[in-house]
């Protein structure tokens, strides 16, 4: 996440890896790894300012942009590192500002205001240039698993447009709807209608079977099925708007962390926002709830495939899953400019759901107990039987301030939520998975250091 520059902390960047076991940092100085379990700097180096640091699982490959105080560091060049061998494994640049990175085993994006460009990772090779609506909080988001290897991306509403009059200027369309696109076959394959609302926050979870959405409104949060983009659970964070930092799935994909620019951090159990009659047979979600003893019985799997080349710097350092290096980087560096064709994949898209307005008047539980709806709704459309009240939170953390930008994550080996916010500091709260309700804080420490945090206090 890219931390705002209204913030007094030196940070520019924060953000966990694909499994959550690191944690990478970029600041006005470097940039830093740390180790979550046990919570503690593995990496750093001091280079001036990085505005990205992306990590491959828990590889020496790390991905980085520089935030434009330097020539060096320019926000359209992106740097492949090694981080053993402290070398640069490849360069591009790019004609404009690079906001977000996205990687996994198979591929790597770059999110331009208007384009997304899709490299084959093991040889950086560019595959496609999906031209994108603007979008200049880099909305984006791909899946880990290489082999559900979907990218999400808001696009506006597929509805038709009147005619422009003369003299007028064209309405922009609000990115309301959702694009799903297969990263593998580099082609669209759905649109997913996500809310009325701008989308302003997208999450996919480890198998990539799984997309949570949230809008600019910040009060609904909806989960749906990949690649089919049925909906199959929604869930209420509040009554008032917020802006959405950040939506997590949980290793089993039991579990939704939602952060905002209020103190709560909400936790969802996906079974029980779920649509019972939408859901029955669509593989991997879940239809019950799961205790502690389920969701980390097998807590961590395979993501798939180790690529062919870059090889050396994308091995775990050891079984623990930590950060490390043991393996030998990739010799000298190749620089290559981002300049492929550029093309968009379509598909077409559902109607709207009729009586949505209702939901603003009544719960659809609501119309269903009373006699006269009661009786109606057995002759409605079976597409009415998506329209069922949000679930509320299953449990919540408090953070110590609101109005600071913030990430959450699960531990894959205990009942613990993990929350990195951009004034510097890590958080562990323990969670009860049986019975929900307030987690309590654990821990806390500073990514900060001395200099650093003088410097933030300061401000």
């Amino acid at each position: 996440m890219n931390v705002s520059a209204r913030t007094d902390s030196d940070l520019l960047f924060i953000n966990f890896n694909q499994d959550y076991s690191c944690l990478s940092v970029g600041s006005k100085n470097g940039y830093k790894i740390y180790n979550c379990e046990p919570f503690g700097k593995c990496y750093a180096r001091s280079e001036g300012g990085i505005g990205i640091v992306e990590m491959l699982f828990c590889t020496s490959l790390v991905a980085l942009v520089g935030s434009g105080d330097q020539p060096t560091l320019s926000p359209r060049r992106l740097q492949i590192i090694n981080t053993k061998r402290q070398s640069i494994i490849c360069e591009l640049t790019f004609p404009t500002t690079i906001l977000a990175v996205k990687l996994n085993r198979r591929r790597l994006i770059a999110v331009l205001e208007e384009q997304i460009y899709v490299y084959d990772i093991s040889n950086m090779k560019l595959l496609h240039t999906i031209e994108t609506p603007p979008n200049p909080t880099a909305i984006c988001t791909m899946s880990p698993s290489s082999e559900n290897c979907f990218i999400a991306y808001p696009t506006p509403a597929s509805i038709s447009s009147p005619p422009i009059k003369p003299g007028v200027l064209p309405e922009i369309p609000a990115t309301t709807d959702v694009m799903v696109f297969d990263a593998n076959a580099c082609e669209a394959i759905n649109i997913i209608q996500a809310h009325k609302s701008p989308v302003s926050s997208l999450a996919m979870n480890r198998e990539g079977t799984m997309l949570a959405t949230a809008s600019d409104k910040g009060t609904v949060i909806r989960v749906f099925a990949l690649p089919s983009a049925q909906k199959i659970a929604q869930f209420r964070r509040g009554a008032y708007p917020a802006k959405i930092h950040s939506i997590t799935f949980n290793a089993t994909s039991t579990l939704l962390l939602v952060s905002s620019d209020t103190d709560t951090v909400h936790i969802f159990r996906i079974a029980d926002g779920r649509n019972k009659k939408a859901v029955k047979g669509i593989p991997g979600v879940p239809t019950v709830p799961l205790h502690h003893s389920d969701s980390y019985a097998s807590s961590v799997t395979s993501m798939g495939a180790d690529a062919d080349s870059i090889s050396d710097s994308m091995t775990v350092a050891d079984g623990s899953g930590r950060y490390g290096d043991t393996q030998r980087g990739r010799g000298p560096s190749s620089s290559r400019v981002a300049n492929g064709s550029s093309g968009r994949g379509s598909s077409g898209s559902k109607g709207q759901a009729p009586f949505e307005g209702m939901l603003r008047k009544a719960s659809w539980k609501g119309l269903v107990n009373s006699k006269f709806v009661g009786k109606a709704a057995q002759l409605m459309p079976d597409m009415l039987s998506e329209m069922w009240e949000p679930s509320r939170d299953f449990a919540f953390l408090k953070l110590p301030k609101a109005n600071i930008q913030s990430i959450t994550a699960m531990s894959s080996s205990a009942p613990q939520i993990m929350v990195v916010t951009s004034d510097g500091y890590f958080y562990q709260y323990s969670i009860d998975l049986d019975k929900g309700g307030e987690c309590v804080l654990l821990k806390q420490d500073c990514l900060l250091d001395s200099a650093e945090e003088l410097g933030a206090y300061a401000s």
